[in-house]
């Protein structure tokens, strides 16, 4: 084995453990009050989507937060006002829908503005809920603006904490405050779910195809704000979701738009999101709408999972409106545009009425299986042998080149890395990793083919030196 430069191959194990049963803060307030920069703040980084403008956040989103050993869920809202319609009455329902589901709730008010009918009618919901409230008063960058805070106290839902969300100014104190509001928890009720958690699932697609839709309607319940406006989505939404007797976490996402560097404010930073929010799925649901064209964005998506390594599934929303004849068509332009993922699962939906819902979670599976899948050292040098026996390698250069053996480096997704004597062209790779699909499964998931080209020791004419990936160079025909 001294001859070989050994790959040292890890895997993309899952993320660490995720907590049970922490306590809930909902962030809620006016628009444009300081929600999200005081959520960034507490979590020690930029995750919620923020610009200065009112109505950036539009779905319930919830982070992971500590303070001083206490771990909790930090839930991001939409601006909350009582009397809207259209848009901003399905962010107002989102926001008291956290409220009501929350332990403590985090109202955030603009001390500079004072106290303003909306807030007061807000204050009248919050009292409803039964749930502690703990009040901040944002935007008190000094000693200067405290008396503002000090006005808050007729909101009647108790002291007023002095913050700068900006600059930190105060957020220790209300901290304390609200971590003071948890419900205490038997010993043991915080444990752990368990190595791995729930599977993370990445819905993804260009906007407006109908992802908030879908999850909702496998979450059976208005969790993402839904409207026919291209982008209503901004920030990366987590939901767990029981179904199949097993429980998931979704990940519904704001749309990958195509001109990314072109892109500014809140559309940039939710576009980085999405990268974000597949890099932490396992699988990804690449929904596509079958009611237009398959489009240049739609294999750019299906690219960014391959890149990412993630398994994927296929599935094309709207396709109960489609007559027979479109459908045939449009199952031929899948064909011929998405050939390099043939081996992805495809499930034809329709998230507004839920029809051929029951097929996703199956299809989830297969993919989650084939990205997890594993093949014995043993079982994989008989099968290469069987198959570079009936099928050699092509010969390269007047030599043909042998591969000694075999091992399988990783999973999450499938690595495989061939250790040979010389180089094994493209066509090769892929043909071996045909038929490993073919032998052993791994859809619905990337398969990763690399290659060790042996060496001879320092001093032995010939071959490539060490560390060499590739072949010895030829010398040019004269």
């Amino acid at each position: 084995m001294s001859d070989f430069d050994i790959l040292d191959v890890g895997h993309e194990g899952a993320d660490a453990a995720e907590p049970a049963a922490l306590p809930v803060v909902a962030v809620v307030g006016r628009p444009n009050v300081g929600k999200s920069s005081l959520v960034n703040r507490i979590i020690g980084r930029r995750e919620a989507v923020v610009e200065d403008v009112p109505g950036v956040t539009r779905d319930r989103v919830a982070y992971d937060a500590e303070w001083q050993n206490t771990r909790f869920t930090l839930v991001d809202t939409g601006g909350w006002e009582t009397s809207v319609s259209g848009l901003a009455a399905m962010v107002a329902r989102q926001a008291e829908y956290a409220a009501q589901t929350a332990d403590v709730i985090l109202f955030v008010v603009d001390a500079t503005v004072g106290v303003t009918d909306a807030d007061a009618a807000v204050t009248r919901v919050l009292r409803s809920t039964k749930r502690p409230v703990v009040l901040a008063a944002n935007k008190v960058d000094g000693s200067m603006q405290e008396a503002d805070a000090l006005d808050l106290w007729q909101l009647g839902v108790g002291e007023p904490y002095p913050i700068s969300a900006l600059h930190g100014r105060g957020t220790g104190d209300l901290l304390d405050a609200l971590v003071a509001e948890f419900p205490e928890q038997p010993v043991g009720e915080d444990d752990d779910e368990g190595e791995d958690g729930p599977p993370r699932i990445a819905l993804l697609g260009r906007p407006n195809v109908g992802k908030s839709s879908l999850l909702n309607r496998l979450a059976d319940e208005d969790r993402v704000v839904v409207d026919s406006v291209a982008g209503t989505t901004r920030d990366a939404v987590d939901e767990l979701v029981e179904l199949g007797g097993r429980t998931w976490k979704f990940i519904d996402t704001a749309g990958i738009r195509r001109r990314f560097r072109a892109l500014q404010g809140a559309d940039y930073y939710a576009t980085m999101r999405t990268g974000t929010a597949l890099e932490r799925a396992e699988v990804a649901v690449v929904l596509m709408d079958v009611s237009e064209p398959l489009a240049e964005q739609d294999i750019r998506i299906v690219e960014q999972v391959l890149e990412a390594g993630r398994g994927l599934v296929l599935a094309f929303n709207k396709w109960d409106i489609l007559d027979e004849e479109r459908r045939v068509y449009l199952e031929k332009e899948i064909d011929r545009q998405l050939s390099r993922v043939s081996w992805a699962p495809r499930v034809n939906v329709s998230a507004r009425t839920g029809r051929h819902m029951e097929k996703l979670v199956p299809a989830i599976e297969t993919s989650l299986n084939g990205w997890n899948q594993r093949v014995p050292t043993g079982q994989l040098n008989n099968w290469l042998k069987e198959l570079v026996a009936a099928t050699p390698p092509p010969v390269r250069g007047g030599k043909q080149p042998k591969i000694l053996f075999a091992t399988q480096a990783g999973a999450r997704p499938p690595h495989f890395v061939l250790f040979t004597t010389g180089f094994l062209e493209e066509n090769y790779r892929r043909f071996i990793e045909r038929r490993l699909r073919e032998d052993f499964g791994f859809e619905g998931s990337p398969v990763h083919i690399s290659m060790r080209i042996r060496e001879k020791k320092a001093g032995t004419p010939g071959r490539a030196s060490k560390g060499s990936m590739r072949p010895d160079r030829k010398h040019r025909r004269r």
